[in-house]
Order: structure tokens, then C-alpha cells, then sequence
């Protein structure tokens, strides 16, 4: 059975859809069946997979509306390894159009992904930077959540918010929902600030924080304007090998 995974975060900059492109490929890599959904308005990871998000002949959005199925959406990124279902600004039209259903809006993409889910090892969604529509309904698809954390002052006062979120959704229409792992991202380990707030999540969350961090890397910078995951643009470059840690690591967690 696909494990279905919703990559969020309502800060954005915390390196979420980074995140999300860099670990599709570094499971592909591992030989996991993959798919990637962009679920973000703003197309970056559609465009990190090598996909133009403005020639797009269907998108996301037209799963969530019903206008089309998965197969029709889908395209395949051979370079990265996986499958992704794009998305671009149209999907703002999408928060509109679910607001003004009287019932099973948060379900949507639940029943968009339905035919085609189980054929993967792994979907990943990687969530638009705020908690509406879009967000609950890649909460209410998803069996867990990984959250991409920077060490910053103000990352556990938006984790909170998240969790309460996290909480809302197991209690309406998700009550299967777990945390996955939480990601620090942009690491930088010699920075008295990113230890402490390190020791704050470790201390509170224990085994969900992750062991693996992602690094601080011009070459995962780099990489979405050749339109490539960094595991491909750089293999060898730390932020490479830091998804591929995080890869074996949710592997081994999650039995993948």
C-alpha cells in the first residue's frame, strides 16, 4: 500500500518544496516507485522537475474540479525518476472553487488520487506555504506529514499553529494522520541559535524529529533554475547526499 505523504510548513523559505523534489528523486533513486503532486500555486516544484508550469495542458487543478483524472494529468520526469502531477497558478482558482462546495471539499484530492496511488511506493504532496484549502485537503489524503523546519526564533510558534491544524483534520476527517518525522532544513550546526532550537524539538518531539539534516548548499540553490533535483545536478554536493540520507532514513521509519 502507498504511503502518502503532505510536505508543509505554512512559513515559507523553510526549503519545503526543495525538500519535496529532492526527496522524490532520492527515493527514485532507491528504486521506490514515486509520484510527486505540487499542490503549491507557485509551480516550483513542477518547474524544479524540469517541467515548464506555463504549457501545462492540465494540472492539479483539474483534478480537484473533477474536469480530469490522474492518467489524463500526469506526466513523467525520466531526469528526476518520477512521476508528477503539476501545478501551477490555476490552483488558485481551486481554493475558490472548493470554498463555495456545500460538502466534501477536503476530499477532493483524496478521490483524485484514488485510481493511481496504490501504484506507487511513495506520494509525496508538497503543500502550498499557508494552512487553507488546499492544505486540509492534502491533510485529509495523507496518511502522514513531514514537516521541513528552519532553526529559527519564530519556526516553533508556526510549528504550533501546524500541529493544532494537524490535530483539526484527525479529528474531523483524518483520525489516521500522524507525523511523519519534522526535517530541519538549512542547517548550520556552528550557529548557537540552530542548537538551541535543535535541543527545543528534541526535547519536546523526541523520536518525530528527524535524525537527518539538510544542509546549507549552493548546489541545492542552484539546481531548480537548471530544472533538475540536486541529487542529479550534483551528485556528489553535500545537499545531494543529505536527501539521500533522509531518503534511506524514512525507508527505514516507515518501511517503505
Amino acid at each position: 500500500m502507498s504511503q502518502i505523504i503532505a510536505l508543509t510548513n505554512q512559513k515559507g523559505g523553510v526549503g519545503k518544496t526543495t525538500t519535496a523534489v529532492n526527496l522524490a528523486a532520492s527515493l527514485a533513486a532507491l528504486d521506490r516507485r514515486v509520484l510527486l503532486v505540487d499542490l503549491d500555486p507557485q509551480g516550483h516544484a513542477t518547474m524544479g522537475s524540469g517541467i515548464d508550469k506555463h504549457t501545462l495542458e492540465g494540472s492539479v487543478l483539474d483534478l480537484l474540479l473533477g474536469e480530469k483524472s490522474a492518467p489524463e494529468v500526469m506526466l513523467d520526469c525520466p531526469t528526476a525518476g518520477y512521476s508528477l502531477l503539476p501545478g501551477n497558478g490555476d490552483l488558485t482558482a481551486a481554493e475558490v472553487e472548493l470554498l463555495d462546495r456545500a460538502e466534501g471539499r477536503e476530499r477532493s484530492l483524496t478521490e483524485a488520487l484514488a485510481s493511481v496511488a496504490d501504484e506507487y511506493d511513495v506520494v509525496l504532496i508538497d503543500c502550498p506555504p499557508s494552512l487553507n484549502m488546499l492544505t486540509v485537503n492534502a491533510l485529509t489524503a495523507a496518511n502522514g506529514v513531514l514537516i521541513p523546519l528552519q532553526c529559527e526564533f519564530y519556526a516553533l510558534e508556526g510549528l504550533s499553529a501546524l500541529l493544532d491544524t494537524v490535530e483539526q483534520i484527525k479529528d474531523s476527517v483524518n483520525p489516521d494522520l500522524a507525523i511523519y518525522g519534522i526535517l530541519r532544513t538549512m542547517f548550520d550546526g556552528r550557529n548557537s541559535l540552530t542548537r538551541d532550537v535543535s535541543k527545543q524539538l528534541r526535547d519536546y518531539f523526541g523520536e518525530a524529529l528527524l535524525k537527518t539534516t539538510i544542509p546549507r548548499n549552493v548546489r541545492v540553490a542552484e539546481a531548480p533554475s537548471h530544472g533538475l533535483p540536486v541529487t542529479k545536478y550534483a551528485r556528489f554536493s553535500r545537499g545531494s547526499q543529505a536527501h539521500r540520507v533522509l531518503a534511506k532514513e524514512l525507508i527505514r521509519r516507515l518501511a517503505l
